[in-house]
């Protein structure tokens, strides 16, 4: 049930900001006080990115049980998210990006760490 959830709530967290980041940039750089980007393609392509991932979360949602349920998880869990969460806060540290930026690095972050957590803790043990 714990793996469910995080796929769940992974996967609609990444729909919802792969959804906005193609339809919804002014409101976003508004949202973070930064400028539109340029070229816009790059916004799109992380929009499309982020999609894929929400859609692939559909595999541990139906099977979170299953190997290619857990690997998927483990991959875009304390990999991705994790080092997404990485990458924004030395992004902040090492090029000055917006404070606000941060709010990803705490979502990221989260969400990578529940995902361990639940994935280390539902983990299969060798019997005797």
């Amino acid at each position: 049930m714990k793996l469910r959830l995080i796929a769940a709530v992974s996967g609609i967290y990444d729909a919802l900001v792969g959804v906005t980041m193609i339809l919804g940039r002014p409101f976003l750089a508004s949202l973070f006080a930064v400028p539109l980007p340029e070229p816009p393609i790059h916004a799109d392509l992380n929009g499309i990115f982020l999609l894929a991932v929400a859609a692939g979360y559909v595999i541990p949602y139906r099977d979170p049980g299953s190997s290619a349920g857990r690997a998927y998880l483990w991959v875009m869990g304390p990999l991705l998210k994790g080092a997404g969460a990485l990458a924004f806060v030395l992004d902040h540290v090492m090029r000055d990006s917006p404070r606000s930026f941060l709010l990803f690095a705490a979502s990221d972050g989260a969400l990578a760490v529940w995902t361990l957590w639940a994935l280390l803790a539902t983990r299969r043990r060798p019997g005797f």
